[in-house]
């Protein structure tokens, strides 16, 4: 394929995510955020409608402004510009504790009805079938953060009725127990996956289908999740990137295509 036909080429599903999650973004957010698709999704919203965002990564930087895409949370591409860089924990207790974080990405192995996260051990908790990374920020960043985001490939296995172990709290057991357990920041309000797009009722917490990508089904879907699926009233197709969102994230953002896969 030509470089000008790759351009042109249809969003792939790793497209569609990264656009969804860019458009959760709003100008003058302060946005804590990793590496990989999240990062992709703050860079195209920087360009695209939010300029003014403020980048802040768990290593001690805010107001980041990579020149190129970062290959670590420990990139030196991250400190070069940024407004201000600080030791990891004064970043934590000053920008999550302190309430003054808009938006949160966060990643999962696992997630159930209420947005609650496990990245701590697949199986039981003693003799675990997989035992994976841990809770790093994420904890904080659910409790404290005003809103969050959830980013992740849609699979069954993820999509599970009960968690193997909750790293990361989203909305507890539904309803007001998230309040009543104490939570500072105003948790999860989006999901969003290689195959759709999932609010949260504003009754009882869960979790509801809004949006399927284009090509996708909502009986694809409901075959990758572990519990019976809600749906909102009207379930519409995700808005595809414009053509230049999709040059931006070829051309510009990530070029080599380390994250957006295959054109």
């Amino acid at each position: 394929m030509s470089s000008a036909a790759a351009a042109e080429a249809p969003a792939n599903r790793t497209e569609m995510m990264i656009h969804a999650a860019a458009r959760e973004v709003r100008d003058g957010d302060a946005v804590f955020v990793g590496i990989g698709l999240p990062n992709l999704a703050v860079q195209l919203a920087r360009r695209l409608h939010a300029p003014g965002a403020h980048l802040i990564y768990e290593s001690g930087v805010f107001g980041a402004r990579p020149a190129r895409l970062p290959i670590s949370i420990g990139d030196p591409c991250l400190v070069s510009g940024a407004a201000q860089v600080l030791p990891m924990a004064e970043t934590f207790l000053y920008f999550l504790q302190g309430r003054r974080t808009d938006l949160g990405f966060l990643g999962a192995a696992q997630i159930d009805r209420f947005g609650n996260l496990n990245t701590t051990v697949v199986g039981d908790y003693d003799a675990p079938r997989v035992r994976l990374p841990g809770a790093g920020g994420a904890p904080d960043i659910a409790w404290n953060a005003r809103r969050t985001v959830v980013i992740l490939r849609q699979d069954r296995r993820k999509f599970v009725e009960r968690l193997n172990f909750r790293t990361t709290v989203g909305w507890a057991e539904g309803g007001d127990s998230r309040e009543r357990l104490g939570a500072s920041g105003g948790g999860p309000v989006r999901v969003i996956t290689d195959l759709g797009v999932y609010g949260f009722d504003a009754a009882t917490r869960e979790m509801l289908l809004e949006t399927v990508h284009p090509g996708v089904t909502v009986e694809e879907i409901r075959a990758h999740v572990g519990w019976p699926l809600r749906t909102a009233p009207a379930v519409t197709t995700t808005p595809e990137p414009t053509p230049e969102a999709s040059r931006l994230l070829r051309e510009d953002i990530d070029p080599a295509r380390i994250y957006l896969g295959p054109a």
